[in-house]
């Protein structure tokens, strides 16, 4: 007799996982250059939520805003948001990374921290490539 064997276990399409609380993901001081260099942040699991705070030009000195993206192109190519300096936004995202870049090039390194809810979906299981075209970035 052959056994029934399911393996049940957490995917994209699990509402309980986005409803259970969240496993904490903190990164703090996250340095983003002035070169304009795009910054990749991964994250070990499928977010729930996240939210990113520009926490400014790393000495302290004038207004620095930050661009926020799904990929390296939609950051470069304008599919991006804006977070002004000293400001933080928070979203209900299921993502694996996100992409950080200084808005415009300045004399100062900007810094950012990010504070995350992983769900237990790998990020294996979230494959889409955003390619930053058609306004996903």
């Amino acid at each position: 007799m052959t056994a029934k064997y399911f393996d049940y276990r957490a995917g994209l399409g699990n509402v309980g996982s986005y409803q259970a609380s969240a496993k904490p993901f903190l990164s703090s001081s996250i340095d983003v250059p002035k070169t304009g260099t795009v910054v990749r942040v991964n994250f070990p699991n499928v977010t729930r939520f996240i939210t990113i705070k520009n926490t400014g030009p790393d000495d302290g000195s004038a207004d620095m805003d930050m661009r926020v993206g799904f990929s390296e192109n939609g950051i470069n190519d304008g599919n991006y948001l804006t977070v002004a300096n000293q400001e933080s936004y928070s979203a209900d995202w299921r993502v694996t990374s996100l992409y950080l870049k200084v808005h415009t090039t300045s004399t100062n390194n900007a810094t950012a921290s990010i504070i995350g809810g992983m769900t237990t979906i790998d990020s294996k299981e979230l494959v889409h490539n955003w390619s930053g075209s058609e306004g996903v970035g």
